[in-house]
């Protein structure tokens, strides 16, 4: 959520802040205006009656104790409340509404995040590896995966419908050998503390992260009288660990990794994403998160998003990371890098993972401050979020990048002993 002292003190440039968004804002926020200009007239009418009537009960108690008659000031002291109870009203009712617009907006670009509507204005920052050339043509995962057996889009069909798939013997362990080693990784190397999380959160928690209320059509919710959602991300429920607290300043930076199964409806997606893993309603993934002080949240984006970088490092897959623009970041980021790895199939570079700094955004909604070791007054706490990786889509860069002719495919040295062994996925007899 946005800070409302900065919307009214510094109303111009935020209106051209989010401008740069695309967000198509100006009308939520001449809304705002509207409603503060409403409270600002109600307020001191309210503050004024409650002070009337006050002072009425002043006087009433004064008349009982001479034995004058109250018959007049008790008219008028109804007449007061009953008005009182009106205003009121209709100030809860403007507050609410106030609310709904500010959760509503997105969040703020940071100054250096280049201005543009479409992934077009992204920036490379670097890139890492050089994609392998081929001397046959290499084949998409979702041919491989069916080819070895490992994969099988038919009969996660039957029971459960499009963009659900079962993976299959070597499949199923090279995914479970992915999400150990980037769990290894994180909590051992990076030092991490891992958690696992509930996978079903409520509205509030979906609140804090920004997911709701706008994005309610991209969640599955549990239907009948629980009003829970199956996560989209771990990061609403890593969020909301720390919701309504207040962090100490000599603990922060805290740093947590989950993995978790995803679900979302990817409501709109369509194209070549709809095939094969890169787009499904049920996904796996190992989310990164972080909570610290204001002034440390820039340098921590830098260290997530190198922690992210490194899965890839290991696993020897080329990628490149990529400085979003404006109009192509997420609803709570202030500042956003994507990371893409190699998928020679398609000659292009994918997003793997996707390293935010929402600044103070989500933990204003959450509630989620930190106050200095040595006293003082406490602020709102930085969050930063990604995924450390996307362990579907990197299962879908190894098949890709590590297949043979023969339609084989290697096993990245980093993962033979997650594996068992198994240096080689090849052909069913």
């Amino acid at each position: 959520m946005l800070d409302t002292a900065q919307l009214r003190d510094a109303f111009d440039d935020t209106r051209r802040g989010l401008q740069t968004r695309g967000a198509g804002a100006d009308a939520a926020l001449e809304r705002l205006q509207s409603l503060e200009q409403v409270r600002r007239e109600l307020l001191p009418r309210v503050e004024a009656l409650k002070a009337e009537r006050n002072r009425d009960g002043e006087r009433i108690a004064q008349a009982k104790r001479t034995g004058e008659d109250t018959a007049s000031v008790l008219v008028e002291s109804k007449r007061r409340a009953d008005e009182i109870k009106v205003l009121d009203g209709q100030l809860t009712t403007l507050e609410e509404e106030r609310r709904l617009v500010l959760l509503s907006l997105p969040n703020l670009p940071h100054p250096d995040v280049p201005q543009g509507q479409t992934a077009e204005a992204n920036v490379e920052v670097r890139r890492w590896g050089q994609p392998r050339d081929f001397d046959f043509e290499p084949k998409p995962h979702w041919d491989l995966g069916v080819a070895l057996g490992i994969i099988d889009f038919e009969r996660a069909a039957r029971m459960s419908g499009a963009r659900f798939a079962v993976l299959l013997r070597e499949g199923a362990r090279l995914s479970r050998a992915l999400i150990a080693f980037m769990l290894d990784l994180h909590t051992g190397t990076h030092g991490y503390t891992e958690v696992e999380p509930p996978f079903l959160v409520n509205r509030t928690a979906l609140t804090g992260t920004g997911n709701l209320p706008k994005f309610e059509q991209d969640l599955f919710r549990i239907d009948g009288d629980w009003d829970l959602f199956l996560i989209p991300t771990a990061e609403v429920p890593l969020t909301n660990l720390h919701r309504e607290e207040t962090l100490d300043d000599a603990t922060l930076p805290l740093r947590y990794v989950a993995y978790t199964p995803c679900f979302r409806s990817e409501a709109g997606s369509y194209g070549a994403d709809v095939r094969g893993l890169i787009r499904q309603h049920q996904f796996d993934k190992v989310e990164l998160m972080s909570f610290t002080a204001p002034g440390q949240s820039y340098d921590e984006l830098e260290r997530l998003t190198g922690c992210a970088e490194k899965v890839l490092q290991l696993l020897e897959l080329p990628h490149r990371t990529m400085l979003l623009c404006t109009g192509d970041m997420g609803f709570a980021a202030a500042r956003t890098y994507d990371i893409e790895v190699w998928l020679p199939s398609q000659g292009v570079y994918r997003e793997i993972s996707s390293c935010s700094n929402t600044e103070a955004f989500q933990a204003r909604r959450a509630g989620i401050r930190c106050r200095p070791s040595g006293g003082g007054k406490a602020a709102f706490a930085h969050t930063l979020n990604g995924s450390g990786l996307a362990v579907g889509r990197t299962l879908i860069a190894i098949l890709e990048n590590y297949q043979d002719a023969d339609g084989s495919v290697r096993i990245p040295a980093a993962l033979v002993p997650y594996m068992g062994g198994v240096e080689r996925i090849g052909p069913r007899a």
